[in-house]
């Protein structure tokens, strides 16, 4: 009895490890099915990237001007075709933005104010913005461009 009961689990135990390749534990892990998600993820992100856009879209003029290095978020004011005058993304009235820009001010923002104008805005909204920056006391103003392409 003792022997029929051996043999039946010895059996059992033979079937079990043929079906497991010989009783060997698999070890490695499987790689290929994450390389195959990153590739996916990368060529997505590769294809989506050219069409986000930073803010309010404009048509930037072109300048040969070097890029201005920056630490940390610079503060934006967007201005576009029709001469809505953007804060960062929120669009704001332009008697407002002087009194906004200084609340910043005030709560220790020293860097420089970056002002984005569509290339067919007119070269009098641009200025009017600029005055009352200037005559806000902002000094550290810059206007962006995109870089000249060609010669």
């Amino acid at each position: 009895m003792g022997m029929s009961a051996g043999g039946a689990g010895g059996g059992w135990q033979s079937r079990r490890s043929r079906r497991r390749g010989g009783g060997a534990v698999m070890s490695e892990i499987n790689v290929t099915p994450m390389v195959d998600v990153m590739l996916v993820l990368l060529i997505i992100f590769m294809v989506a990237a050219p069409m986000l856009t930073v803010g309010v879209p404009l048509d930037l003029p072109q300048s040969q001007a070097k890029a201005i290095p920056q630490d940390s978020e610079p503060l934006v004011i967007n201005i576009d075709k029709q001469g809505k005058i953007f804060l960062q993304q929120s669009e704001i009235p332009l008697d407002e933005l002087v009194p906004k820009l200084q609340a910043i001010g005030k709560a220790g923002y020293e860097e420089r104010i970056f002002v984005r104008a569509d290339k067919g805005l007119d070269y009098g909204s641009v200025m009017r913005v600029m005055g009352r920056l200037s005559g806000a006391g902002f000094t550290r103003v810059a206007l962006v461009s995109e870089v000249e392409q060609g010669g």
